[in-house]
């Protein structure tokens, strides 16, 4: 006699309550670091905040890490559309709309760069983001040599980054699309410069 396999059924409108649940916390963390500038924050006070139960926090994120991960992936696709370049045109190009998106969430990425938290996490998306600049950039970088490829795989990193946007706005008081303009001529330039001479181009200047 043949065994009869069950299959979990699975509630539409259960599925659709615990994604609204899950936003509804993700939603409270975000504000709770935007007002604190901290993301050290303990579970109870999530749960008071997003209106929901202690066990509820822990059964949509089992812990800590957890929590932040899915938050960091959260908060990344409010901020841009698409976050790692899978070209060298939109290497370019992603800059403007990714610096326009951090200010609209200017408290909580200031907090994200600022805090234990907030390194732990971008350390984490650091294999994932190399990968894909190295792979952008592979086609101005064919003629250049290993150092000069690692110095122009640098300077675009520094460029495109969280942190460059709160300098330029810091100090020189660009708005977040000013900064993201600034950084897309910059990241133009230096691909055209490796393109263009790469065996005395401008990285390897002062090396001896």
């Amino acid at each position: 006699m043949k065994s009869k396999q069950r299959r979990a059924y699975q509630s539409p409108v259960r599925e659709a309550q615990a994604a609204q649940t899950r936003e509804r916390i993700l939603e409270a963390l975000g504000r709770i670091i935007g007002e604190t500038g901290n993301s050290d924050v303990l579970f109870d006070r999530l749960a008071e905040v997003a209106g929901v139960q202690r066990r509820t926090v822990f059964r949509h994120f089992e812990n800590r890490d957890v929590l932040l991960r899915a938050f960091w992936t959260w908060l990344n696709a409010r901020i841009t559309s698409q976050v790692l370049p899978e070209t060298e045109s939109q290497l370019v190009d992603l800059p403007v709309e990714a610096f326009e998106g951090l200010d609209r969430h200017e408290n909580l990425i200031r907090a994200s760069l600022h805090s234990e938290a907030g390194r732990e996490l971008r350390h984490g998306a650091l294999p994932e983001r190399r990968a894909a600049f190295a792979k952008a950039i592979a086609p101005s970088a064919q003629g250049l040599s290993a150092a000069e490829r690692r110095k122009l795989e640098g300077a675009i990193h520094v460029l495109y980054s969280a942190s460059a946007w709160e300098l330029l706005k810091d100090y020189c008081g660009m708005s977040g699309r000013e900064a993201g303009q600034t950084v897309s001529w910059a990241i133009r330039a230096l691909l055209s410069q490796a393109r263009q001479s790469p065996s005395a181009n401008l990285l390897s200047k002062g090396t001896k």
